[in-house]
C-alpha cells in the first residue's frame, strides 16, 4: 500500500517483534508479569484483560491469556474480544505541540483503518500531563476512521494519541496514520543525505545502513547514505557489507580518510552532499547506533513542514536496555558553560510510559542535539559553515549554538529516535579524552558565552583541577592544563592539531602510573572489601559540607603538599576502590589505591605524589586566572576566525592533507 504524501507519522511496530522496545510502541491497560502462582496478585492482574509479560515491570512480550502474539508485522496488531490497548507511547502517539510550534500547520487528521467489532478512542494531553478524551467512534466491519484535530491548545506541551477497544470479537489494527490536514502541505519538498562517520565498528555500521537501505517508506525520502571511514579496519571488507550494499546499491558511496574525529568525519560529509546539490538536508548519524527508520522519514518531513530552516534532532535510548530514554532536551549551563539535561536522565519508559509521566507532556526547546542523530538543513551548512575542527567532544553543541546565533532553531523531536551504545559504564573525563573535553569547552565557550569573563567556567575548571588532584590523577590534571595552553595558541592551529594531538596527548602519560590501565586481574593485588555504610543503607555520603569542609580542605591539601606518602606506596596499594566508590574525597585519604574503572574492564594505580601536587595545585591557579585575565582578547580572537576555520575551503584542504 502506497503511502499518502501527506502522511507525517505512520503508527509502527518494533522492527522484528524486538520485545524490549515494545513499550516504546505501545501501552498497556494494565502492567503486570507473568503469574508464578505464588502470589495471588499476580492472577488477579493476569485476569484484568492485556498483560505484558516480563519480569519486574520490564515487558517482554504483547500477549494474549492464550499466549499468541497481538502483532502483525510493522503496522498492524490483533486485538483478542474485549481486550484494550494505547498508543499512548513515544513512537505511536503524536508529539502535537511541536508541530504547533515550529511547523506551518494548523491540525493533524487521524486515519484509523480496522476490521472487526469496537470503538477507536482519542485523547490529548496537554503541558501539565492533564489528559482528556477527545472523540470516539464504534467500528464494526472494515472501518477506515477520521479524526480532524486542530492545535488549537498546544502551546506550551501536549500530545494526541487514539487507544483501541476490542467488542465481543477480534478487532484488528490493519493500520493508522497522523497526516497533514487538506490543503496544508510541506512548506518545501526536501529529501536527505545520511552521513555516516564510522572508525573500526563494522559490523555496527554495516547492521545500521542495511536497516536503513531496509525500510523502503524511509528511502523514499533518502538520496544517498554516505560513510566516511576513518578506521584501520575498513568496513568495506566486514562481513556485513554485503548485505548493506545490495540494499542501497548506488545510493550507498564509501568514502576512507585518516581518522580527523566525529567533526572531521561530519564536516566530510556535510562538504560532499553541498557540492553534490541532490540533498536538501543532511542526518548526521553515529555508526554504533540502531534506528527505527520511521525516524528518518519523521525528521525530513517535520523539516519540510518548519515554517523556516530548522536542525531536527532525535532523541537517544540505550541500545542495551531499549526502553531507557537517555537524551530527551539538552541545552548549556551558562554560568559553568557546561553541557546537561533539562529533563530526567535514563528515564525508563517500562516503568513510566507517556500517560504516567507528567514532564514529558510538555514542550522543551533546546540548545543542541546530539550528533548521533541530526538533521541539518544545507542551506543552513552554506549559510554557517561545517563543523568546528574540535577532534571527538563538544561539535555538535557549538554547531547549535552558532546556528542559533544565525537565527536558525534546534529541536530534539519526540517520535525520532536512535538506540545508541550507553555511556552509563564510561567515563571519558579520565582517559586521553579529558584534554578535548576541556580543550573544546574552552574553544565552544570563547565563541557562545553570553557571561562576562566566561562567567563562572574558570572556576569550575579550577575546582575539576582539584579534585582530580586529590584523587592522584595526575595524568587527567597534565590533559587539562595542556588543553588550555593550546587555546592560548589560538584558533589557527585547530587544523593541524586535529592530525597529530591525540598521540601527543597519549604520550603525556608516560611520566604518570595511573594513565596505564590494568586489565588482568590475576596482576592485580587483593583486598578485603572495606566497610562502607553508607552503601548498604543507600544514602551515600556526599562529603564533607560547610564549615566540615573547610577544616577538611585545610587538612587534605596540607597531607597533599607537605607530608611524604609511605615508603612502599609504589609498591602496594591499600585499597581497591569500585568506580562508584571512588569519590574525590575518599580517594584522597589513601597514598597509594587501585581504581576500578567505569566499565569494570580495568582499574587504574593513583599513588600520591606531593611534587606532582604542589607544581600543579599551582599551575591549575595560574592557567585559570589567566584564562579569566585574557577572556576578552581570546574571544575577540576565536569569533573573528570562526568563518574561516570552519569554511568548505579551509575543510576541504584539511581533509585532502594539505593542512602546512
Amino acid at each position: 500500500m502506497s503511502i499518502d504524501p501527506l502522511v507525517l507519522q505512520r503508527v509502527i511496530f518494533p522492527e522484528h517483534g524486538d520485545p524490549q522496545a515494545l513499550p516504546l510502541y505501545l501501552d498497556a491497560e494494565t502492567w503486570s508479569w507473568s503469574y508464578s502462582g505464588d502470589n495471588d496478585d499476580d492472577l488477579l492482574a493476569k485476569a484484568r484483560g492485556l498483560f505484558i509479560e516480563g519480569h519486574d515491570r520490564r515487558p517482554s512480550r504483547v500477549t494474549s491469556r492464550n499466549g499468541l502474539s497481538w502483532l502483525s508485522g510493522r503496522r498492524g496488531l490483533r486485538l483478542p474480544a474485549s481486550e484494550t490497548v494505547s498508543f499512548a507511547a513515544y513512537f505511536n502517539a503524536f508529539p502535537a505541540s511541536y508541530w504547533n510550534a515550529w511547523t506551518s500547520l494548523t491540525g493533524t487528521r487521524l486515519r484509523v483503518q480496522t476490521e472487526g467489532p469496537g470503538r477507536v478512542v482519542v485523547f490529548r494531553s496537554n503541558a501539565r500531563g492533564v489528559i482528556q478524551r477527545v472523540d470516539g467512534i464504534e467500528v464494526a466491519g472494515t472501518t477506515t476512521s477520521e479524526f480532524v484535530l486542530p492545535f488549537n491548545s498546544f502551546l506550551d506541551g501536549g500530545w494526541l494519541w487514539f487507544d483501541l477497544i476490542a467488542g465481543d470479537e477480534q478487532l484488528s489494527l490493519v493500520q493508522a496514520d497522523w497526516l497533514a490536514l487538506d490543503g496544508e502541505g510541506p512548506v518545501t519538498d526536501g529529501s536527505a543525505t545520511v552521513s555516516i562517520t564510522t572508525l573500526n565498528r563494522g559490523a555496527y555500521c554495516t547492521k545500521l545502513i542495511a536497516e536503513i537501505g531496509g525500510d523502503d517508506d524511509a528511502m523514499r525520502y533518502i538520496d544517498r547514505v554516505l560513510v566516511v571511514d576513518q578506521g584501520s579496519e575498513r568496513i568495506v571488507e566486514n562481513e556485513g557489507f554485503a548485505l548493506a550494499s545490495e540494499r542501497l546499491g548506488d545510493r550507498l558511496t564509501v568514502i576512507e580518510q585518516a581518522n580527523v574525529g566525529g567533526s572531521g568525519g561530519f564536516s566530510r560529509g556535510m562538504l560532499e552532499t553541498s557540492e553534490a546539490g541532490e540533498s536538501d538536508y543532511i542526518i548526521l548519524l553515529d555508526d554504533d547506533v540502531e534506528i527505527e527508520p520511521e525516524s528518518l522519514r519523521r525528521a525530513v518531513l517535520f523539516a519540510n513542514h518548519c515554517t523556516k530552516p530548522t536542525i531536527v534532532g532525535g532523541h537517544m535510548f540505550d541500545m542495551y536496555d531499549k526502553s531507557k530514554l537517555h537524551a530527551f532536551a539538552e541545552g548549556i549551563h551558562w554560568g559553568p558553560f557546561m553541557w546537561g539535561p533539562f529533563t530526567p536522565s535514563r528515564h525508563d519508559l517500562a516503568e513510566s510510559n507517556l500517560r504516567q509521566t507528567n514532564w514529558l507532556h510538555r514542550r522543551f526547546d533546546v540548545d543542541y542535539n546530539g550528533w548521533w542523530m541530526s538533521l541539518i538543513p544545507i542551506s543552513i551548512v552554506e549559510e554557517i559553515g561545517l563543523s568546528l575542527p574540535v577532534f571527538i567532544k563538544w561539535d555538535d553543541a557549538e554547531y547549535a549554538l552558532r546556528a542559533r546565533a544565525n537565527g536558525h532553531s534546534t529541536v530534539s523531536l519526540p517520535g525520532a529516535a536512535v538506540w545508541h551504545v550507553s555511556w552509563v559504564d564510561k567515563d571519558d573525563s579520565h582517559d586521553w579524552q579529558a584534554f578535548f573535553h576541556a580543550r573544546n569547552r574552552l574553544v565552544a565557550a570563547l565563541l557562545h558565552s553570553p557571561m562576562a569573563k566566561g562567567g563562572k567556567l574558570w572556576r569550575a575548571n579550577l575546582a575539576i583541577d582539584i579534585k582530580n588532584l586529590f584523587t592522584m590523577d595526575y595524568y587527567t590534571v597534565a590533559m587539562r592544563h595542556a588543553a588550555i595552553r593550546n587555546v592560548f595558541e589560538g584558533p589557527a592551529q585547530l587544523h593541524a592539531d586535529m592530525l597529530d594531538r591525540l598521540p601527543r596527548v597519549r604520550a603525556l602519560g608516560a611520566g604518570f602510573p595511573e594513565s596505564k590501565l590494568l586489565r588482568d586481574t590475576a596482576e592485580m593485588p587483593k583486598f578485603a572489601a572495606r566497610d562502607v555504610p553508607e552503601i548498604a543503607t543507600g544514602r551515600p555520603n556526599p562529603g564533607p559540607r560547610g564549615i566540615r569542609f573547610v577544616s577538611w580542605l585545610a587538612k587534605t591539601v596540607w597531607r597533599h603538599t607537605t607530608r611524604r606518602p609511605r615508603p612502599d606506596a609504589a609498591l602496594h596499594p591499600e585499597a581497591h576502590l569500585p568506580y562508584q566508590d571512588a569519590r574525590w574525597f575518599e580517594v584522597s585519604k589513601y597514598d597509594s589505591v587501585l581504581i576500578s574503572n567505569a566499565e569494570g574492564s580495568g582499574a587504574t594505580w593513583h599513588i600520591r605524589n606531593p611534587r606532582h601536587f604542589r607544581k600543579m595545585a599551582l599551575d591549575a591557579v595560574r592557567l585559570n586566572l589567566r584564562t579569566r585575565r585574557e577572556w576578552d582578547a581570546l574571544s575577540k580572537q576565536y569569533r573573528e576566525q570562526l568563518p574561516a576555520i570552519t569554511s568548505a575551503e579551509t575543510w576541504s584542504r584539511s581533509l585532502r592533507g594539505d593542512v602546512g
